[in-house]
């Protein structure tokens, strides 16, 4: 077999060299784990790209897939891009109105989606998506009584392309055979933070070298485990994921269902995890919340050997060796603290850990590694195949977001704009020939850099140091300029917070927020002081709870510039919604639409008021929801 070109491939080299002596793959059902070869994933993969095939699939089809991450998630996966077909990634929890706008958008011929839900959005849309011919299903419940030929199960592709299959023996690995590198792997799109998305055109070559530019980084064996719960619509999971499955052999676990992720991450305690930074930050508060609620001795020991991590990880933050009694005291730490800890957390065999999406907290970085965590900040988008740069082994500065992968190259313009060229940089905007060139400067060369959006400088050791989106870097009146991104990332290092809001611009000399309580943790917090409460609006409004922030605030504000602190800020009375165009499907705020949906507020919050008037949804313990009309206060620091 000559050199593979194409993620299947890839997945046909490991078949080859496996077969039924090895797992490819897990997943828990009824409580236990079952297991696949790589032979029994090939033939799945074979029979539903021969099954789609068909059912009329053509080379170079677009085909858009929705649902949890799945074994069938997976083989469609594979086998549509056998096919050389161009799989459309979506978010499990898009709406209708998003769903359709992205299938018609990316020309799909066909529809994946997991179960009853997801099948009932696209029927709900079907007179606006007239190029999709069937939708293809894998969970059949709830689906039994549809009488709908344009709905067929995953089980029934399966059985014609055993048909197939016998007919043609040969055929499938021909199709595969047929791949090249430069075909068009996947269309993903743009989370759309200042307009509708963007689909990003990326080859089967931009995600495999972006993933092996990973594992030469970090390697991952044929042994590890992967757990898959990241969303298919994001492309870290395909990169990460699925392309480093088929190139290192890794074994790929998928969980029962979301909601068990946690838990499944401790059962498999794979080698590496990515979480977003959003949920690295959620595992902070969960840290936090349960030594709160420890036993005494436990809360002391904590205490007493947290410090000692902090002090190691310094050591190795600043590239020094820890003393011996350092040493000792550590190992005494790991031994009682750490170790129990990082196995509760699912990352007690962790050799790398990732966190990406947006910049973590030094706060965040600086206390994962004194657990003994390998933390490391990837920096890059969409438009580069996932990542351009990572922390490497004993050099993570806290400031920047690691050195360039190999064969990338990253530059700052003028503006302070960071720039991106390589093989792991896209090949345009689908039908959107104007964007594509503004996406891209061309030096003297001829050499294209992608133009990311972001301000960001190299320093000396070639670090990037990414401070934010150009369009949300804030001057203020005296003409100062503040991160939004970065205060909010220290201000969610508190276990109490969920989501902020940083609000500033040249009409203003001083900084502002919206805070969003992070209602579990606050919630267990006023219980245990015997704090009574109805409801999201009524608890985030209790004057101990404002009290409660104004402490994370002002331990936050000592280490900002003066221009950068937090002057007054409210508790929201509702958490942001992705429903309602206030986020993107990946978590990212839109901060334009914020600033003019909330601009009563903002006002409000710079014209010296006490309250401001506002209308909630509300969601009551018994199940009734209704909307009511409240005042929301606005605390000031000095």
């Amino acid at each position: 077999m000559s050199e593979p070109q194409t993620i299947p491939q890839y997945f046909l080299y490991q078949v080859q060299r496996y077969g039924r002596n090895k797992v490819a793959l897990r997943q828990k059902e009824f409580g236990i784990w079952q297991e696949y070869t790589w032979q029994d994933s090939y033939e799945y993969v074979r029979d539903f790209c021969l099954g789609m095939i068909a059912l009329g699939l053509q080379r170079n089809d677009h085909v858009c897939t929705v649902g949890d991450n799945d074994r069938q998630y997976l083989w469609a996966y594979l086998g549509l891009q056998a096919a050389s077909a161009t799989v459309i990634g979506m978010y499990t929890d898009a709406i209708p109105s998003e769903m359709a706008y992205i299938i018609e958008h990316g020309d799909a011929a066909f529809a994946l989606a997991k179960d009853q839900e997801q099948c009932d959005k696209l029927l709900e849309i079907r007179g606006k998506i007239p190029l999709v011919k069937k939708v293809i299903y894998w969970d059949a419940q709830g689906l039994w009584n549809y009488d709908d030929d344009w709905l067929i199960s995953f089980e029934e592709v399966l059985a014609l392309g055993k048909q197939l299959a016998e007919k043609e023996p040969d055929r499938f690995e021909t199709e595969v055979a047929l791949g090249q590198g430069d075909d068009l792997a996947t269309l993903c799109y743009t989370s759309g933070t200042t307009g509708l998305p963007k689909g990003v055109m990326l080859s089967h070559a931009n995600l495999l070298y972006s993933g092996n530019a990973y594992l030469e980084i970090d390697p991952r064996y044929d042994t590890d485990n992967h757990v898959s719960f990241m969303p298919m619509g994001w492309i870290a999971e395909p990169v990460l994921g699925i392309a480093a499955h088929v190139y290192s052999g890794m074994v790929m676990n998928f969980p029962e269902e979301p909601e068990t992720v946690r838990q499944n991450v401790r059962e498999i305690a794979p080698e590496s995890i990515f979480y977003t930074s959003r949920l690295w930050d959620a595992l902070v508060a969960t840290v936090q919340v349960r030594i709160k609620d420890a036993t005494w001795i436990n809360r002391k020991l904590y205490d007493l050997f947290l410090p000692v991590g902090y002090a190691v990880a310094n050591k190795k933050f600043a590239k020094e060796k820890p003393g011996l009694i350092l040493k000792l005291a550590y190992a005494l730490g790991n031994q009682i603290v750490f170790a129990p800890l990082r196995s509760q957390l699912g990352l007690s065999r962790v050799r790398s850990a990732y966190t990406a999406g947006a910049a973590l907290s030094p706060d965040a970085m600086r206390f994962f590694h004194a657990l003994g965590i390998n933390l490391k900040q990837i920096y890059g988008s969409t438009e580069v195949s996932g990542g351009a740069t990572i922390h490497r082994e004993n050099d993570v500065k806290f400031a920047s977001v690691g050195q360039p992968i190999p064969g990338v190259a990253v530059r700052t313009s003028p503006t302070d704009e960071i720039q991106i060229s390589g093989p792991t940089v896209f090949q345009g905007y689908y039908k959107n020939a104007e964007a594509t060139v503004q996406a891209f400067e061309v030096d003297e060369d001829g050499r294209r850099w992608f133009r990311t959006g972001d301000a960001g400088h190299v320093d000396e050791d070639g670090h990037l140091i990414y401070l934010d989106r150009v369009k949300d870097m804030i001057r203020l009146a005296n003409g100062e300029q503040f991160s939004p991104q970065f205060i909010e990332g220290r201000l969610k290092f508190s276990p109490y917070i969920r989501d902020v809001m940083a609000v500033g611009g040249e009409t203003w000399e001083f900084v502002t927020a919206l805070i969003i309580i992070d209602f579990e943790n606050v919630g267990h917090w006023a219980e245990k002081q015997g704090l009574g409460y109805t409801t999201f609006v009524d608890l985030s409004q209790k004057e101990e709870v404002y009290a409660l922030i104004k402490e994370a605030v002002d331990e936050v504000n000592q280490n900002l510039p003066p221009t950068g602190r937090v002057r007054h800020f409210i508790l929201f009375h509702k958490e942001f919604d992705a429903d309602e165009a206030e986020m993107t499907r990946s978590r990212k705020l839109r901060r334009g639409f914020l600033y003019e949906r909330y601009q009563d507020i903002i006002t409000a919050l710079y014209s010296g008021q006490e309250k401001v008037r506002v209308s909630a949804s509300v969601k009551y313990q018994d199940g009734r929801e209704g909307v009511i009309e409240t005042s929301v206060k606005i605390a000031s620091l000095r």
